[in-house]
């Protein structure tokens, strides 16, 4: 499986299926709770997205999620955690079982996070920035009491604007550095991640959290690239200017998203290097997976109560992880 292409630029493939799952079903997708079923990988930043909002939200048990295992092949993801290999509820292997049911001849990526419904066996959606937005949006009659406002209508705008940059920048920045095809194109996605990182923590020295006094779905885009750095970006993608526990606002503030319930509790480092360091075999052809780096630093004071601000707002956090949905002990820090 090839990621890079010699003399090139990395361009994401953004052909998405875009159906829309609201409150009124004008798609033809209502929500509904037990409906759907939410595929994710633990490895994966764009699927760790829904985790964590599905989670702030309290939308366990009326978005139900399957967990695939993290690494996969050309033909997509698989269920090899599960007893047998078949994901219980949709009784299938793979996860591209779920697009030929929709459609027999897809050619697109087989993509994490991806939304089935569970009646007819197909995918709904996949498109990773909608799925957070209307879970925020179309599902509140199942959020939980105390859940909070991750997309605030008064602040939208912002949160809009720096989603875009970063996503530009930082979030697929890291991909555009490690699989570039050229010196070049390695060079221009290199300066433009870390040009970014530091207007962002310049951004965040006066403020706790990206837009506003509370999270928002600003920070939980920006975290599910910061937990992965160091463990894989900074080696891994070449991305090595600095790691960043060398830089102090960025470290301290993802410090305080991970110690912050919804954030570092859906977090699984073995299943992040496990992938990326076995799937991208023409960036590492070996397959060894590093043993490092020591996560107990994940854990240390942060220091990021005094700009003030609460991580709820009004709101409270959400409750313990169920245990079925805990990370296995090993994954995550000692009492992440």
């Amino acid at each position: 499986m090839n990621y890079v292409t010699a003399g090139t630029a990395y361009t994401r493939d953004s052909r998405y299926l875009t159906d829309r799952i609201t409150a009124d079903g004008r798609e033809g997708f209502p929500v509904e709770a037990g409906r759907y079923r939410l595929v994710v990988s633990r490895a994966c930043p764009w699927a760790s997205r829904a985790v964590i909002v599905r989670r702030l939200l309290g939308l366990e048990d009326a978005l139900p999620m399957a967990v695939a295992g993290p690494t996969h092949d050309e033909r997509s993801w698989t269920f090899d955690l599960d007893p047998g290999g078949r994901d219980p509820v949709l009784g299938i292997e793979r996860l591209q079982e779920a697009y030929f049911a929709r459609d027999p001849g897809y050619d697109r990526g087989i993509t994490v996070p991806a939304i089935v419904d569970v009646p007819t066996g197909k995918v709904v959606t996949n498109d990773f920035a909608r799925i957070t937005l209307d879970m925020s949006l179309e599902w509140t009659e199942h959020h939980r009491e105390g859940a909070p406002e991750l997309y605030p209508p008064d602040l939208r705008a912002e949160i809009d604007a720096v989603n875009a940059e970063v996503y530009q920048d930082v979030n697929n920045g890291v991909y555009r550095a490690g699989f570039a095809g050229s010196q070049e194109a390695y060079a221009s996605a290199y300066e433009r991640l870390f040009t970014r990182l530091d207007l962002l923590a310049d951004r965040l020295t006066t403020s706790r959290y990206l837009v506003g006094d509370t999270i928002t779905e600003a920070d939980v885009r920006l975290f599910t690239t910061l937990v992965r750095f160091d463990s894989v970006y900074h080696g891994h993608f070449k991305c090595n200017r600095q790691k960043l526990s060398e830089m102090p606002v960025l470290w301290a503030y993802a410090r305080d998203l991970f110690q912050t319930p919804g954030f570092g509790d859906t977090v699984d480092f073995d299943h992040i290097k496990r992938h990326y360091h076995l799937v991208h075999r023409d960036i590492n052809p070996t397959g060894i997976v590093p043993a490092g780096p020591d996560l107990s630093g994940w854990l240390a004071p942060h220091g990021r109560s005094s700009l003030g601000g609460s991580p709820f707002g009004r709101g409270t956090p959400p409750e313990p992880v169920a245990p079925e949905e805990t990370v296995p002990a090993g994954h995550t820090p000692q009492g992440g």
